[in-house]
C-alpha cells in the first residue's frame, strides 16, 4: 500500500497526492468520469473524439504539446467505454505548469470549427485503419453489437460507425463538453516528488475558480438479461477463421466479478494456462487462444478468443472449446494452479506499482470506483477467494444461454 491525501474543492474537483520523493519527477493524471457508454445511438465516439479535441487549443494556450514539452514534459491520454484519462510527466519542479494547462482547457477549450474538421478527419483516418483495413479490425463492432442489446457498451470506443463521426454538429461537440469537462465530473491525482500544501495551494489557485455543472447526463439503459445462445458468422479478408466466445459476467466491485477474472487467469492467461496447453500445444486446431475480461463499471464480458490453424472452421474450433470448459468444470481446481495464478497477480500488481504513472492512474480509477483503497481491498479479496468459490461462479457463468459466439470466417483469397 502506498501513502496518498485526498481532499475536495468546494466546485466537486476531487484531487489526490501521493507523494514520493525517490526523483525529481511528477505525474498529473486527470480523470474525467465520461467514456463511451454515456453516448446516444447516432452519436457514437463522441468521448473518443473529445480525447482529440482537447489536445488542440485553449484561451491561452495555442498549441498544448508545445507548452509542455518546453518545460521538459510528455502526455498522452486514452478513453474506455468507462472513463477518459489525460496525463502527463514532466519535472517536479515544473508542474505548475501542468496545473496551467489542464485548468485553462478545462475552463475554455478553443472548440473552433476549423480544428473540429480538422481532428475528425484524423479520427476518421483511425477509424478506417485501426478498424476497416486492419485484419480482424472489426471483431468488436461485431462482438460488442452481438452481447448487448440495450446498453450502450453496445458500440465500441472509437464508435458504431463512420457516419456517426462524420455527422457530429459543433452543437453536439459543445453540449458533451459542457456536460462531462467540469471539476465534478473530474479527479486529478498528482504523484511524485509534490508535497501536500503545494498541490492544495496550486489545485485551490488553477481549479478552484472553475464552475462546475450540474446538468446531468444521460440515463444508460440497462442490459437485459440473457436468455439463450447468440451467433453471427462474419466473413472477411484474413488469414484464417478466428473464434470470439463471450459469456456475461457481473460488473466490477460486485459479487462474483473477481471469480471471472480468476477463471479466465486459469483457463485462458499466458503459456501454461489450461486453454493454451489443451488447444494449442497438445492440439491441432487452434494456432493461438486466450481469455480475460472486459473489467467494466458496469456488467461486462468473460471473453476466449482464438484463431485457428488454417482449414480450420471456427465452428469446429468452438466444439474443441466447449469440451475443455465442460472439462473444467466438471473438475476441480487443484490449489497449487490456483497459487499460482494468485501468484501471478502479485507479481503483475508489484511490477505496477514501480511506477509512479501506474501508481497515479490506480488511484484515480478506484477513486472514480468510489474510493482509492478499493485498490488494495481488490486485491485482498481476490487472493482470499478459494477454488469452491470460483468452481461455483463458473458453473453459473459458463452457460451457453448467456454465451455470444462470433464466427469470424475467412474468405477464400
Amino acid at each position: 500500500m502506498f501513502p496518498y491525501h485526498r481532499f475536495f474543492l468546494n466546485n466537486g474537483l476531487e484531487v489526490i497526492v501521493h507523494e514520493d520523493h525517490s526523483s525529481k519527477i511528477a505525474v498529473f493524471n486527470l480523470l474525467y468520469k465520461v467514456g463511451s457508454r454515456f453516448e446516444l445511438p447516432g452519436k457514437t465516439g463522441l468521448a473518443h473524439f473529445f480525447e482529440h479535441l482537447m489536445f488542440g487549443s485553449s484561451a491561452n494556450v495555442p498549441v498544448f504539446d508545445r507548452e509542455l514539452e518546453r518545460v521538459g514534459g510528455s502526455c498522452n491520454a486514452f478513453t474506455s467505454p468507462d472513463i477518459t484519462n489525460y496525463y502527463m510527466t514532466l519535472p517536479a519542479a515544473n508542474i505548475e505548469t501542468a496545473f496551467w494547462l489542464e485548468s485553462d482547457r478545462m475552463l475554455q477549450l478553443s472548440l473552433s470549427e476549423k480544428t473540429i474538421e480538422t481532428q475528425r478527419k484524423v479520427v476518421m483516418e483511425e477509424y478506417k485503419q485501426r478498424y476497416l483495413n486492419q485484419p480482424y479490425g472489426d471483431v468488436w463492432h461485431h462482438m460488442r453489437d452481438l452481447a448487448f442489446e440495450k446498453h450502450p457498451y453496445r458500440w465500441p470506443t472509437i464508435g458504431k460507425s463512420l457516419s456517426d463521426i462524420e455527422g457530429y454538429t459543433r452543437a453536439d461537440v459543445w453540449d458533451f463538453y459542457r456536460t462531462h469537462y467540469h471539476p465534478g465530473n473530474a479527479i486529478l491525482v498528482v504523484a511524485g516528488d509534490v508535497t501536500l500544501a503545494q498541490i492544495e495551494k496550486l489545485a485551490e489557485k488553477w481549479f478552484g475558480p472553475i464552475p462546475s455543472n450540474s446538468a446531468g447526463k444521460n440515463v444508460i439503459l440497462s442490459e437485459p438479461s440473457q436468455t439463450e445462445k447468440k451467433s453471427k458468422v462474419h466473413q472477411a479478408k484474413v488469414p484464417t477463421d478466428a473464434l470470439y466466445k463471450a459469456y456475461k459476467m457481473p460488473a466490477k466491485g460486485e459479487a462474483g466479478y473477481l471469480e471471472a477474472d480468476l477463471i479466465s487467469d486459469i483457463l485462458g492467461s499466458g503459456k501454461s494456462a489450461l486453454l493454451e496447453q489443451r488447444l494449442v500445444k497438445n492440439g491441432k486446431i487452434f494456432a493461438s487462444i486466450g481469455g480475460y475480461i472486459t473489467g467494466s463499471v458496469d456488467p461486462g464480458l468473460l471473453v476466449f478468443s482464438g484463431k485457428m490453424e488454417s482449414g480450420i472452421t471456427a465452428q469446429v474450433a468452438e466444439k474443441a472449446l466447449n469440451e475443455v470448459i465442460e472439462e473444467f468444470l466438471d473438475s476441480e481446481i487443484s490449489e497449487r494452479e490456483l497459487q499460482k495464478i494468485k501468484n501471478q497477480g502479485e507479481a503483475m500488481k508489484t511490477y505496477e506499482s514501480i511506477q509512479v504513472l501506474n501508481r497515479a492512474m490506480n488511484l484515480a480509477y478506484f477513486a472514480h470506483l468510489g474510493n482509492p483503497d478499493l485498490y488494495w481491498r481488490e486485491f485482498e479479496e481476490k487472493s482470499k477467494i478459494e477454488a469452491p468459490q470460483i468452481n461455483s461462479w463458473a458453473s453459473q457463468l459458463l452457460k451457453e444461454d448467456q454465451a455470444s459466439v462470433l464466427y469470424y470466417q475467412a474468405i477464400n483469397q
